[in-house]
Parts: structure tokens; sequence; C-alpha cells
């Protein structure tokens, strides 16, 4: 039987035998009674216990639009790997990244939701006010690059029975309602100007994840084929994209690891000072890479060649295009991570 009582603060007591009692954890598969406690409007303590043991263990649900949010973009992750699986018919790599990103959004997310609803925020050995965001924006990106692959190489010119392309249809549609579940997320848990937060949740964190998943996309393009190897030039740029892309990297895993004090210098000088760089750094690449790859020159080609045309998939220039596009788009984030940061206050907790 279940009861419903009111706790005048957010430590909730039981009253069980007339005595008091801790809310140890115990095992699942002996509980069959349950209690649940209201001390706000957002948040409950829902408390179960066995007749056979004064043992409780107190589960805390947040009922709050971040919670019904997370569980959205749950839902339809599942749902999106789950159709593509049964009955789209995917082929390798590009079939097995949509799923990949569907199946590592849903799982992440199950795993921020377990860990919120038994309250174990302080025993993970991350920072928990700056993994989920992170989580969020990384799962929104995926998602968003899923939705974009998917259609395209499966329902672009779609032939074949009618059922496979509906259970694509599906996956489609899904993929596309869990990226905006995880944008919504990461709107929701970003911080308002003046609150104080985890670095990860400010605009420069946030940047950061994008500025990182650009540069993976830009990885894949110039590697299959190799595309920088021609001149000293798009070598450099390729430097480039590597340096930027591990030391946001290694930002990213020092505050999610919360080894930012771990430092020899000043975390928000330094911060500052890799925020100018990358913009210098990413202002030649922008410059360089379509002066090697399109002047003629250099050996480059101005024009689409028509074999691109017969070509399935993406043929080299449009490839390297491609990386000259994504180079300006991270230009543009680490401008806009530069101006950011000069606008954020540091404070010790």
């Amino acid at each position: 039987m279940c009861s419903l009582v009111t706790a005048p603060s957010s430590m909730a007591r039981v009253k069980s035998s007339d005595h008091i009692h801790s809310l140890p954890t115990v095992n699942l598969s002996s509980i069959i009674g349950c209690r649940q406690f209201h001390h706000s409007s957002e948040e409950s303590f829902l408390l179960l216990s066995s007749p056979n043991s004064p043992l409780i263990m107190a589960i805390v649900l947040h009922f709050n639009p971040l919670l019904w949010t997370r569980l959205a973009a749950l839902a339809f992750s599942c749902v999106a790997f789950s159709v593509a699986v049964h009955g789209a018919r995917t082929i390798p790599i590009s079939g097995d990244w949509c799923i990949f990103c569907w199946a590592f959004s849903f799982a992440g997310t199950l795993l921020v939701i377990l860990v919120e609803l038994f309250g174990l925020q302080m025993k993970v050995p991350v920072s928990w006010k700056n993994f989920p965001i992170t989580f969020a924006c990384y799962a929104a990106l995926l998602c968003l690059s899923a939705s974009i692959i998917f259609p395209l190489y499966f329902l672009k010119n779609s032939t074949g029975p009618s059922t496979i392309r509906d259970y694509r249809i599906v996956a489609a549609v899904f993929s596309c309602l869990a990226t905006i579940a995880y944008i919504s997320e990461v709107s929701i848990s970003k911080a308002r100007p003046g609150e104080v937060a985890g670095y990860m949740a400010t605009g420069p964190g946030l940047l950061k994840v994008c500025e990182t998943f650009v540069a993976c996309i830009i990885f894949v393009f110039v590697t299959d084929p190799v595309l920088y190897d021609r001149h000293d030039a798009p070598k450099y740029c390729m430097a480039v994209y590597c340096i930027c892309f591990i030391l946001s990297a290694a930002i990213i895993l020092l505050c999610i690891g919360e080894c930012t004090g771990c430092l020899p210098f000043p975390f928000p000088r330094f911060l500052s000072a890799y925020a100018m760089l990358a913009v210098v750094l990413y202002l030649s690449a922008t410059i360089i890479w379509p002066i090697f790859n399109f002047d003629p020159r250099h050996g480059g080609n101005r024009d689409r060649p028509y074999s691109c045309s017969t070509e399935s998939g993406l043929c080299s220039w449009d490839k390297r295009m491609a990386v000259a596009l994504l180079t300006a788009v991270n230009f543009i984030l680490y401008l806009a991570d530069l101006i950011y940061s000069t606008r954020l206050v540091f404070v010790n907790v």
C-alpha cells in the first residue's frame, strides 16, 4: 500500500514502528511497499520498503521540464535505432554511423536519468554541473548528423519494398524529434546571465563541444582519401585542425573531471589565450585551404568535375569544398568563443 506524506523540509524521514530509520539501499527484489514524500512542487522522494525489513530506499524524482525533455529524447532515440535495426535494412558505414548516434544518445541519456533518479550525482567521478549538458550537446549534434545522413543515403532515390521505406521514414522522423529534444535539453540546462554554473553550461563551453564535433567531421573528409599531402600549406591546415581539436577536447575533459585547479597556471587566463590563438590559426586555415585546393595555379580545380555527378556519395572535390566550408564554420565558432569568453566571470566555489 502506498501513502502520500508531506515532508516539512528537504530531508525526508519515515516513521515506522515508532522508530526513525535512515535511508540505506536495499535489494529491489524484496521491495513490495512504497511511500512518497513531497517537499516541493518539482521534487519528491519515493521511499520503497519491505514489510519484513525496516530498511528504506529513497529515490529522488524531479518533476520538471528537464526530466520530461530527457524522457522524450530517450524515447525518440530508442525508437529511431530500434526501427532502423529491425526493418530499415541499412548498409555499412553510413547506416552503422546513424545507428551508433541513436544508440549512444539513448544509452547516455538513460545513464543520466538513472544517476539523478537515485541521487548518485556526488558518487560519480565526474562533475555533474558539466557532464549532463556536455553529453546533451554531443547527443544533439550526433542525432542532427544522423538526421541529415540517413535520409540522404536511405530515402533519396530509394527503391524497394514500401515496408522498408516506411521503416526508414519512421527512423528519420524520430531522429529529427530526438535532435529537437536534445536541443531543448541544452536550452533548458544552459547557464543564464548572472547565474553561477559549470563552465560547460556557458556559451564558451557549449561552443567548444561544437568546435570539436566540426573538427571530427573535417578529419573524416580529409583522410578518406588523403587531401592534404600535395603541398605543405594543406599540411599546415591539418596541423591547425589537430592542435585546436586536442586543446578544446582537453579543456572539456578538464572541466568534466574537475581538474582545472591542477593546472600550473590560471584556467581563465589559459582560456582567453587559447581562444585568441585558435581564432588566428583558423583564420589562416580559412584563407590557405581554398587557395591550395581550388586555385589552378596551385594545382587545384575551381569548377566541380563532371565525374562527381556520376559518383555515389561525395567525390574528392566535394570533400575539399566541405572542408573549406567547415573550416569557415569553425573559425566563426572560435571567434564567438573569444567574444563570449571576455564576458565570463570566474568564481571559486
